[in-house]
């Protein structure tokens, strides 16, 4: 006996979840690379002489790059729910099918659920690079302020 709740959801994320993933890793792209794009600019600009300390430029520095540092972290993770999401719908529709495997169905849908886990990776690779990028350009930058505004020990 099937539940009415069940066929809805399960019909439901048939037809949505290529939708919501990517579009969640989509929203996940834009902001990697609005932050990515707004912190180059940020470290082009800046003025180091407008520091008084250290701590007052550890927080420019850093700031905005968390939510980078955060997308890498976590865009495969969507992609493999993406991934598992769509698996178990395949797998339910073996089930309906009542012994009478389609092996030719059951692999396109296998195909198609592992795109999930493709783009999730897509999405990953180039926000743990640019992280690592605006990383390193913000230590050059703290130390370029330490060289000619920290009082030098003799």
């Amino acid at each position: 006996m099937h539940h009415p709740q069940t066929l809805q959801i399960i019909d439901f994320l048939r037809h949505y979840l290529d939708h919501i993933i990517i579009g969640i890793l989509g929203l996940m792209s834009l902001i990697m690379l609005w932050k990515t794009l707004e912190r180059t600019w940020f470290y082009a600009r800046m003025n180091l002489a407008d520091y008084a300390d250290t701590h007052q430029l550890d927080i420019a520095l850093e700031r905005g790059l968390t939510p980078i540092y955060t997308i890498g972290a976590n865009a495969p993770y969507v992609g493999l729910l993406g991934t598992v999401i769509g698996i178990l719908i395949t797998f339910y529709d073996i089930g309906q099918q009542g012994g009478q495997i389609d092996i030719a169905q059951i692999m396109v849908g296998l195909a198609l659920a592992l795109k999930a886990t493709a783009l999730g990776i897509l999405v990953a690779i180039p926000s743990v690079i640019f992280y690592n990028l605006l990383t390193r350009k913000a230590t050059v930058r703290r130390h370029q302020w330490q060289s000619a505004f920290a009082p030098q020990a003799e």
